[in-house]
């Protein structure tokens, strides 16, 4: 009897030679499961056996850690973390270095319009009309110190009157335009505040006017609270003198070697009331300076105080045969009424817009005749714009009783003074170029167009601001969009649209004077000293200037739009103060610049209290 075959077959050994049958060819290689050929007598099979029949089991790895001091990690938990890293490295960190590692292409600034480029230049002729004692950052190379003995025939002032500026060509320190200058600059800083920040030129505008303003403090007692004269010029010429004097001679500021004389005034509302306002508008200009500030508007009341004083109702140029020809004044009502305001303003005190309404000061100075003259504004007549800075008062805070009725009356006077502008209206000749003849043809036109182009478009921004669309003209209604383009075809003109294609503007565009009536900028600065008359051949010479005086607004063309650029004629090529001061708050008025706009209705009007209801008084009885 056989043991049985655990396995189900053949218990013969088969030879390795021998070939095997297909039956078993064909098992042998069959994937069979080898458990499923177990019995249930397998249970009974010892260990051995059943690991012939069996596969091994497979063994776990054991896990390997890494220890990192505080923990222990298993590679595979390290792995991903470092792996974690790396990709967040790939994704957030890498990006990061090659941004910052590639060139920066920052986006252009917006080019600065004309009129800012204008501005730049034109601010820059104050500095080289400095007199005085310069520091290093003037930034006119051929300037330098000068006039350091002005004053010095004065008895009572040991200070001198050593500063302030000259006032055009020749080297004359005329006090009454120069005030006017100052009070237009302050203006200007005034109304356009952010406009000079945003074109980086608001710091140089302020000590423009403090070295004006420094001055004329030197020009009278500032410290007192009464005065009883005021320094009105220092140097002078009179008409034909073939002696020694300021237009006589033709020497660079620095070379003055001839007598300059000061001129004392003991009367003269005019100067006084001019030099108020300027101060007045300054000391508002540097609140942010308490001390300083203070002081402009002590010396501001103290002037004015003698202005309205009745024993010195005479014009300053009265009898001064070295002012009369050059700054004589027509009146002195109006600068009652313009340094009124301007006081106002700066304090707060209601005495100075009494006075500036007072009906007896328009009617002194004639404001309501509509007389042509009396509609431009310029260093002899501050009507238009005292009526303008007045209208400012009623359109913004609207004060009402008892000021209202005058204050409307300046309003309306105002309108019909930008009416006078518009060429439709004839009211001024024009040239064929386009030039408004606001002097009636005659000689340097120029500072008269600028200013009157400064009082529309400020007219036009106050009407901006207040959301009014446009005036009227008699039965006319007159968009404001009108009043900024009068103002801008009369600056462009000046720029350089014109039939001469020149810019009266030197150091503006590629063709402006080259001969400018100018001693300083026709002298060489080549370290020689010229007499009074050794100078002469600089201002004779047919050459052109070896210093061009950048920004200077020279006279301008004639009433023909023909300009002759020649040294010697003063009426075409000669620059002013007080026109420079007319075209810089033109400019600032018309330049355009991103994130500004209009006027700061806010900083003029800080002193003012505010207004309570104030009822008109009631009537008379009724008698039968």
């Amino acid at each position: 009897m056989h043991s049985r075959n655990q396995w189900g077959g053949s218990f013969e050994l088969t030879n390795s030679n021998e070939v095997a049958s297909d039956y078993e060819t064909s098992r042998i290689g069959d994937q069979w499961d080898r458990a499923a050929l177990l019995s249930p007598a397998s249970d009974t099979m010892d260990s051995t056996v059943q690991s012939w029949i069996l596969e091994r089991p497979i063994t776990k790895k054991k896990t390997k850690y890494v220890d990192i001091g505080c923990m222990k990690l298993s590679y595979k938990a390290l792995k991903w973390i470092f792996g974690i890293i790396f990709v967040g490295f790939c994704v957030i960190g890498l990006p990061i270095i090659v941004a910052k590692n590639l060139p920066k292409h920052h986006s252009r600034p917006i080019p600065p319009d004309n009129y800012t480029l204008a501005l730049h230049k034109a601010l820059l002729f104050f500095n080289a009309q400095k007199s005085g004692e310069l520091p290093k950052s003037n930034g006119i190379p051929w300037r330098g110190n000068s006039g350091l003995q002005d004053g010095k025939d004065t008895t009572d002032d040991k200070k001198g009157l050593v500063g302030g500026y000259y006032d055009a060509g020749d080297n004359i320190k005329f006090h009454f335009p120069m005030s006017f200058a100052m009070t237009m600059l302050s203006w200007s800083v005034l109304e356009y505040k952010q406009k000079y920040m945003a074109i980086n030129e608001y710091d140089h505008a302020r000590e423009l006017i403090r070295w004006g303003t420094d001055y004329l403090l030197l020009t009278f007692n500032s410290s007192a609270s009464k005065i009883n004269k005021i320094y009105a010029q220092v140097g002078g010429s009179l008409n034909g003198s073939k002696t020694p004097d300021d237009h006589y001679c033709w020497q660079k500021p620095e070379d003055m070697d001839y007598p300059r004389p000061t001129t004392t005034i003991f009367e003269g509302p005019d100067l006084a009331g001019e030099m108020a306002a300027a101060l007045a508008a300054a000391s508002i200009v540097f609140q942010d300076d308490t001390t300083y500030s203070k002081k402009l508007l002590k010396g501001a009341e103290t002037v004015f105080a003698f202005a309205r004083d009745f024993g010195k109702r005479s014009t300053y140029s009265r009898g001064k045969p070295n002012i009369e020809p050059f700054y004589n004044s027509s009146g002195y009502f109006d600068e009652y009424m313009w340094g009124g305001a301007w006081l106002f303003y700066a304090t707060g005190n209601s005495t100075y817009i009494s006075l500036a309404t007072d009906p007896n000061v328009p009617k002194h100075s004639n404001a309501f005749y509509m007389i042509p003259d009396l509609s431009v504004l310029s260093w002899d007549n501050k009507l238009p714009a005292a009526m303008l800075l007045l209208t400012r008062f009623r359109m913004f805070l609207s004060p009402g009783y008892p000021y209202e009725e005058m204050l409307s009356m300046y309003h309306n006077v105002t309108s019909l003074t930008m009416c006078s502008y518009l060429q439709q209206f004839k009211v001024f000749n024009w040239t064929r170029g386009g030039l408004i003849q606001l002097n009636h043809g005659r000689p340097q036109s120029l500072q008269y167009a600028v200013n009157a182009a400064f009082l529309a478009s400020l007219f036009a921004d106050y009407m901006e601001a207040k959301g009014v669309p446009g005036w009227n003209c008699g039965p006319n209604y007159v968009s404001r969009s009108v009043l900024k383009a009068f103002a801008t075809s009369q600056i462009e003109y000046i720029m350089g649209k014109n039939p001469m294609n020149m810019s009266y503007i030197v150091g503006y565009g590629n063709k402006f004077p080259r001969h400018v009536h100018h001693r300083g900028a026709s002298t060489p600065n080549d370290h020689k000293h010229y007499s009074c008359t050794g100078g002469w051949k600089w201002r004779d010479t047919d050459n052109r200037n070896p210093h061009n005086i950048t920004g200077a607004m020279v006279g301008g063309p004639n009433n023909f739009d023909q300009f002759h650029d020649s040294r010697t004629n003063y009426n075409y090529t000669e620059p002013t103060l007080a026109g420079n001061a007319g075209l810089v708050a033109a400019l600032i008025s018309l330049t355009s610049i991103e994130g500004t706009s209009g006027v700061d209705i806010n900083t003029i009007f800080e002193a003012i209290p505010p207004f309570g209801p104030q009822n008109p008084p009631p009537p008379p009885p009724w008698k039968p």
